[in-house]
């Protein structure tokens, strides 16, 4: 569909649709986040400065509005999508280590972060305050974040091959860590309905777990196929299927039902995938 987005002078690390579809965000090596119009190709406005470093996730707000970046420079910045200011004056402070990932909760009053710190973090985006102390449990690098759609849970993916998940109103992890990956855990997503999640891993498959029995359990065999890590994963708006980006430089995607690749892999990519939406 029309020709690549041009203008970054780095790796692009992240990608998302706004919420009405009619604009993607892009966050850099080149340290800025950039706002495409899908139909044109166009970028909409100046880039958004103010990191001081390679922006490692962009993710837009329920209703578009604002927008989260999470950067290499430890830092969480809250845009507003209309002006490209930052919506909390100040940058949000507390992780130590680069923010690998950052995620909306469903009524847009929360972002969680990533860290390499190990921990996960929320924060108020009206306020910028951190709630509550960090989610702590893992020994490694936190690489995926994502909310639960009912916005009770957040899930974390992390390079001890485990996934975890929290409850956001005490903190406290929910059942045992979801193990079964034997490399680190690149991205998790949950399914429109939030009876099953899904992750992918440096080790080459997807698995999905069914997100009420809590027993670090996984459901059914892992999803085979890609020839590197798998980095990304993206549920389809009606759950019956799974879009994943490697390492390998395609995108495939699968039956979450059969396991089955649906169709030919999408190749064009000249390097990996880092993120499908």
């Amino acid at each position: 569909m029309g020709q690549p987005l041009q203008g970054h002078t780095n790796w692009v690390k992240s990608v998302a649709y706004s919420p009405d579809g009619r604009n993607v965000a892009s966050g850099s090596e080149d340290h800025t986040v950039r706002i495409w119009d899908t139909q044109t190709g166009e970028q909409v406005g100046q880039p958004l400065h103010g990191h001081t470093n390679e922006v490692t996730s962009v993710a837009y707000s329920p209703d578009g509005k604002h927008m989260a970046s999470g950067s290499g420079d430890h830092t969480v910045r809250i845009w507003d999508t209309q002006t490209g200011q930052q919506q909390v004056g100040q940058p949000l402070l507390g992780h130590t280590h680069i923010v690998k990932s950052v995620a909306y909760s469903p009524d847009g009053t929360h972002v969680a972060s990533g860290s390499y710190d190990h921990t996960v973090r929320i924060w108020d985006t009206q306020t910028g305050a951190q709630v509550g102390l960090p989610l702590q449990g893992h020994t490694s690098h936190v690489e995926s974040v994502a909310y639960s759609p009912d916005g009770k849970y957040v899930t974390s993916g992390f390079r001890d091959h485990t996934v975890r998940i929290w409850d956001t109103q005490t903190g406290e992890q929910v059942g045992q860590p979801l193990q079964g990956h034997t490399s680190w855990v690149e991205s998790v997503a949950y399914s429109p309905d939030g009876n099953h999640l899904a992750s992918g891993s440096s080790d080459q498959t997807l698995r999905i777990w069914d997100t009420h029995r809590q027993t670090g359990e996984h459901a059914g065999q892992p999803f085979q196929g890609h020839t590197e890590g798998v980095i990304s994963i993206a549920y389809s708006p009606d759950g019956r299927h799974v879009a994943s980006g490697s390492y390998d430089y395609t995108v495939k995607i699968w039956d979450t039902q059969t396991g089955e690749l649906v169709g030919q892999p999408l190749q064009g990519h000249t390097n990996s995938v880092a993120v499908v939406r």
